[in-house]
């Protein structure tokens, strides 16, 4: 779904060098070659994530379409675990395909590395869906992240222990810790922390004996390495004695690692204000990333105020108890898994959790519902919103389907409809046929879902869902006089009889929509009905009735701020013209509509406004650029699993006849593998005329992984800039700076500066 994710890969680049786990390393390497799936498993907090993804960027060069991330920790649902396959692959559900088969039909011919990252609360489903993708995709290897194995026939199980503890300190000398890992690890993390912090012949033995105690466990290690702000590593290692002393009863030969990991978690939490504590557990209601004003909403209250959160979640980030990220310009906060499960527990234990978990929902409906009413002309703002939150969204659809709350499950399901239509149109029916299924709901959203759904239909193709539900939304529209949806619901009925063949009742469909909106002042059933003559006109082969109705829906729409509308209209302007043979008017027409596609992210349009720039191509005497067009629009087919438009067919079938006419089949062959290799913006380049920057393996890989703030960060530690000089260039505090490297060490799983440096300039940035 990310816009950064259009590159070949999202995992960072190849980094030269790799300070531990070599041995693990070594291993997954050797049994990758042999094995189509490898699972690293091991206790939460062993540093698994890290450990994968150092893999990926150390191998992912030798998969000719790269290594991908999915990410499964906030995935709560096993019937999203698809969706989020095909997001992180840049792939979307905005169109005809099972979500399920276009993963298949994408995989089938591509070689590339995919991590599934936190499988243990996704088991079942993980397995399924890695034997599934293993089964189609010989080109495919999988390297999964879990506590436990998946099970899966051909599985090689490579167990990750945690860090070497380093040498007792009677015999360690300074050098010999100085390359331990575990010690490596707590002396980069507390000079982090800290800004200042090394390794002395005065605190060795009490940093060794830190690392021995809390077994070599990196979230442990980390956990302790902050509280170096207003410890000495000497009253750290006091403390932990004391801490586990105090659960042994003043033995812990035999403590179990995961009680380790618990009892440093415990001691860390029990460290914090009240107020801190309070904002901890109460975070555990996200299911996802949450934002500053997300917490001030839900988590704040009698005993905390709003103007007292950004204090305490910056205290939070500082003790690594949340970390930090950059989404689109803005700040939002996340929590390890391990640390969501402990706050959820302090949550039960408090007795909020069914308060907080109320609040969460009301507050995401409330967004919804407000956002909803102006989503369409406010679309980059709502789409941005919308991937940055949808976790916590999902998991609040769920907790309603659970628990049988039909009225705010409907209301939802109808007011994410520019989300369902632009990113996850199959998961959008799911959720409105299981809500619409529980019987009767609140009747001021009911027609609305009920058309959404009909909408939904016939994005994926199916004219009789589709007619199904659109005549519910009539039925019920006229029964409680709302004439706004009864307008909508009449001109998708008509496109949907459009799409089965039924011209005649599509006709009549679009004047009883025009009847319905006589006396009321609505813009977009206005512009809807516009897009109804459109799709009747081309049904109909009438291209001076598109011509018509598209540029008074495109006057209409322009008035409104509606880009989707433009887009849309001026794709039906633009096809019209060049179906009548109007080649110079149809290309500036064509070039607009495709930046706005660009712009709202819309493969599908992206998709058809590249095949029909392709026959404009070959109908203006430029076969070569036209058969690379039509390559890149397959390509950009294959991510949507898109169905043709009707009147796109003979534009493509005569775009290829004149192309392969003129460049003969084998040189038409060639640039069409060509253009279907492009990226994105590549092709998007092509066909606008201009000069692109990138290439499919050139994109940065910083974009995949750091937030644009954490790219600029990185690269100052690149230039040798310590923390206060940063802030001073960046005019941010060094609190601040502070915070970004340490996220940007957790993400790339690096322990120095150093390697962060390496790792810039290995990327060629």
């Amino acid at each position: 779904m990310a816009r950064s994710a259009r590159r070949q890969g999202n995992i960072p680049a190849e980094v030269s060098t790799f300070i531990g786990r070599r041995h693990e390393l070594t291993e997954v390497k050797k049994k990758l070659a042999d094995a189509r799936v490898v699972s690293l498993v091991g206790p939460g907090g062993v540093g698994k994530t890290r450990l994968a993804i150092r893999m990926a960027a150390n191998l992912g060069r030798g998969f000719s379409d790269g290594a991908w991330l999915v990410e499964l920790a906030e995935v709560l649902d096993p019937a999203l675990l698809t969706h989020a396959t095909l997001a992180a692959l840049d792939l979307r559900d905005q169109a005809a395909s099972d979500p399920a088969a276009m993963l298949a039909s994408y995989l089938r011919d591509k070689e590339l590395l995919l991590i599934v990252d936190n499988c243990e609360h996704l088991l079942d489903a993980a397995a399924q869906l890695v034997t599934d993708m293993t089964r189609t995709a010989a080109g495919l290897r999988v390297l999964a992240t879990s506590r436990e194995p998946l099970g899966v026939a051909g599985e090689h199980v490579v167990p990750v222990p945690p860090l070497d503890l380093p040498p007792a300190d009677a015999v360690a000398s300074l050098a010999d810790l100085q390359g331990n890992d575990a010690v490596v690890l707590f002396t980069n993390r507390a000079a982090a922390a800290s800004g200042a912090f090394d390794l002395t012949t005065s605190n060795q033995a009490a940093v060794a004996d830190v690392c021995r105690k809390l077994d070599g466990l990196p979230l442990a290690i980390e956990l302790a390495a902050v509280r170096t702000r207003v410890l000495t590593v000497h009253q750290i290692s006091d403390r932990l004695s004391d801490r586990f002393a105090l659960l042994t009863g003043g033995g812990r030969a035999a403590l179990p690692r995961h009680q380790t990991l618990q009892t440093t978690i415990e001691w860390s939490h029990d460290l914090l204000s009240d107020a801190e504590r309070a904002i901890l557990r109460r975070c555990s209601a996200f299911a996802g990333r949450f934002t500053l004003a997300d917490v001030e909403s839900v988590c704040a209250g009698d005993d905390i105020a709003p103007a007292e959160v950004l204090d305490l979640l910056s205290a939070l980030v500082d003790k690594s108890l949340l970390s930090r990220d950059d989404a689109r310009g803005a700040a939002c906060y996340r929590m390890h898994e391990t640390m969501r499960e402990f706050a959820r527990l302090k949550l039960a234990e408090a007795a909020e959790e069914a308060e907080f978990d109320s609040r969460c929902t009301d507050y995401y409906l409330r967004i919804c519902q407000r956002s909803s009413i102006r989503a369409r002309y406010q679309i980059l703002d709502w789409l941005d919103w919308a991937d940055l939150e949808m976790d916590n969204v999902r998991a609040v659809l769920k907790r309603c389907e659970s628990q049988g709350d039909q009225n705010r499950g409907i209301a939802f399901g109808a007011a994410l409809f520019w989300f369902w239509s632009t990113r996850a149109t199959s998961e959008g029916i799911r959720w409105l046929d299981a809500f619409l299924g529980m019987g009767d709901g609140d009747p001021a959203w009911l027609g609305w879902a009920y058309f959404i759904r009909g909408y939904l239909g016939t994005l994926k193709g199916d004219a009789a869902g589709a007619l199904k539900a659109v005549r519910m939304a009539v039925a019920h529209s006229r029964q409680h006089g709302q004439q706004t949806v009864l307008t909508e619901a009449l001109v998708m009925a008509s496109i949907a009889e459009n799409m089965a063949g039924n011209a005649e009742a599509a006709g009549r469909l679009i004047d009883e929509a025009q009847d319905a909106m006589a006396g009321i002042d609505y813009v977009s059933g206005a512009i809807s009905i516009q897009q109804a003559k459109s799709v009747h006109g081309f049904s109909t082969g009438d291209h001076k009735a598109v011509r018509a109705a598209a540029l008074e829906g495109e006057r209409l729409a322009r008035a409104a701020g509606d880009r989707y509308a433009i887009e849309m209209m001026l794709l039906n302007r633009g096809s019209a013209a060049l179906l009548d043979g109007a080649v110079a008017e149809a290309e500036p027409l064509l070039a607009e509509s495709l930046r706005l596609a660009d712009q709202i992210d819309d493969l599908v349009a992206q998709f058809t406004l590249l095949g029909v720039l392709g026959s404009h191509a070959a109908r203006s005497g430029q076969p070569r650029r036209a058969a690379q067009l039509l390559g890149a629009a397959e390509a950009v087919r294959a991510r949507v699993g898109a169905n043709m438009m009707p009147y796109v067919g003979p534009l493509i079938a005569g775009a290829e006849e004149s192309a392969t006419a003129a460049l003969g089949a084998g040189k038409f062959a060639s640039e069409f593998e060509t253009g279907r290799k492009l990226g994105r913006d590549q092709a998007l380049a092509l066909a606008l005329g201009r000069k692109s920057t990138s290439t499919p393996d050139s994109d940065s890989p910083v974009k995949g992984m750091l937030g644009q703030r954490e790219e600029e960060v990185a690269r100052l530690i690149a230039d040798g800039l310590t923390n206060r000089q940063i802030g001073a260039r960046l005019f941010i505090s060094e609190r601040t700076v502070d915070s970004h490297v340490r996220s940007i060490l957790n993400k790339l799983g690096f322990n120095s500066r150093a390697q962060i440096a390496g790792w810039i300039a290995a990327s060629g940035n």
